[in-house]
């Protein structure tokens, strides 16, 4: 379980609630602690494993599944390490991402925060353990893998990019290295002014 940009307003009452979850489906958990105030545990559990504030590009490649608040980044490093996974959405585009996972069938509906309670995060782990999840977990995975982010990126820049009209056309770039001043640009010095 993993909350880090929020501190959470009861994150006694989730931490419990994890503990109780992972006691009632038998599996173990991590919790990353983050800003979100989780895992203060006043006594050591056998089952849950606190960390702090670890990159979850090389924790969720360690379990089987995740729950989360659905930032993009999370949501995608989660999918990335083909994790089924859980999102307990509480603003911006975090319910988006809880749709979208849900509408892939790698994750259920997603439990907004307000509504977070034992009986949906035990569905949720069933849920998510389930192999068929799993398996459609590693095809999200190996399709993203073979992903190219960046090109993606500027041909959807150059697809609402205005070209019709010769007056929008911005002048060519400098066809050799240190014409162009990043000093003046960002105000810093740079190896490639």
């Amino acid at each position: 379980m993993s909350n880090t940009r929020r501190p959470l307003e009861e994150p006694e009452k989730i931490t419990n609630i994890i503990l109780q979850a992972l006691e009632i489906t038998r599996h173990r958990g991590i919790i990353n602690r983050g800003w979100g105030g989780l895992g203060n545990l006043t006594e050591p559990s056998d089952s849950v494993y606190l960390v702090d504030n670890c990159p979850h590009d090389w924790l969720f490649q360690r379990c089987s599944a995740v729950v989360h608040h659905g930032g993009a980044g999370t949501t995608a490093a989660g999918l990335k390490a083909a994790c089924p996974t859980t999102i307990v959405p509480f603003f911006g585009d975090q319910p988006f991402w809880g749709e979208r996972v849900h509408a892939r069938g790698v994750g259920p509906a997603p439990i907004p925060a307000d509504e977070f309670s034992l009986e949906k995060l035990v569905d949720a782990i069933r849920f998510m353990l389930d192999p068929k999840v799993k398996e459609r977990a590693v095809e999200i995975a190996k399709a993203m893998d073979g992903e190219d982010g960046v090109t993606g990126a500027v041909n959807a820049f150059h697809r609402h990019f205005p070209h019709n009209n010769s007056e929008d056309k911005p002048e060519s770039l400098p066809a050799r290295r240190g014409l162009f001043s990043i000093r003046r640009c960002f105000g810093h010095s740079s190896p490639y002014t």
